[in-house]
Order: structure tokens, then sequence, then C-alpha cells
């Protein structure tokens, strides 16, 4: 297989930096953008959304620990073992997140935002603005321990 190489094109900044897994919507946070790497007219027209997708990764997760098969999510035996391609957990194949959060503000080389579950320093891969059109259609089905998982998580 092919190998692909990425440059992040931000870090963010926040207070936040211990990787906890609940509380997540009320943490601020800041996206430094690399103007190295983007231009700093690459937010222009961000601010008439409401949310991003922020591509980061997981750079603190030991590569010897990713899960490549099964276990159970955040090691709850209540829960169902569950391939890693069904869970969320940081500890995955390509260590990759992602996550739709509030975009606060944006301007030449930063954002900021409401509800990014990404530490301090994080590297950042990419931003999207977040379209319905790219929403579900249809019904949503979950597990119910995904329900459980998420109770504390924002």
């Amino acid at each position: 297989m092919t190998v692909f190489e990425v440059r992040p094109i931000g870090v963010v900044r926040s207070d936040r930096d211990a990787t906890i897994d609940d509380d997540w919507d009320a943490v601020g946070a800041r996206i430094e953008l690399d103007l190295d790497v983007v231009d700093a007219s690459a937010t222009d027209g961000l601010r008439d959304f409401s949310h991003v997708e922020v591509v980061f990764l997981f750079d603190r997760v030991d590569p010897d620990a990713v899960c490549r098969g099964a276990r159970h999510p955040r090691g709850n035996t209540a829960w169902p073992s569950v391939g890693i391609l069904a869970q969320r957990a940081k500890d995955r194949p390509n260590r990759l997140g992602s996550t739709v959060c509030a975009l606060i503000d944006a301007g030449p080389g930063w954002l900021q935002l409401r509800g990014l579950d990404a530490i301090e320093g994080t590297p950042v891969l990419d931003v999207k603005p977040y379209l319905l059109g790219f929403a579900p259609r249809g019904e949503v089905r979950e597990p119910a321990w995904a329900e459980e998982l998420m109770a504390g998580y924002w």
C-alpha cells in the first residue's frame, strides 16, 4: 500500500492539556494556522458558517498502543468488545481525530472554536466548513453503549 505524508496546517491552543474523555463542550480552543502551509486568506468566508469540522492527529498516542482489532470502549467491560472502526477512540490505526465544533470567530491565520476535543499542541491536519448537505441522510442508528459513552462527553 502507498504511504502518504501530511503536513499540519496549524496547531491547537487550549487551556486543556490532558486527554480527559468528557466535558468538551465548555472547552474553548484556538487554532493557529501555519502560514508557511496555508495563506492568511485561507479563512476568508469561514465566518459565514456556524460550525467547522477539524481533522487532527492524536500525536501523543504511543504508536505501540494503537488498537488494530477489537476492545471494550474506554476499557469498560459493561460495554461489548467492538472493533476499533466501530468506535471513535484516539488509539486508532492512523491516530486521526475528527470533530464538528462551533466556530466562534475566524481571522487571517486563526480560528476560535468551542467543543473541539483536542488538547493543547495538537497538530491540525485540515479544517472544513460544516454543511448540512453533508449531514447523514435518513435515520441515524447507534447502539445503546454509544449513547451511554457520550452522556458526559459534551
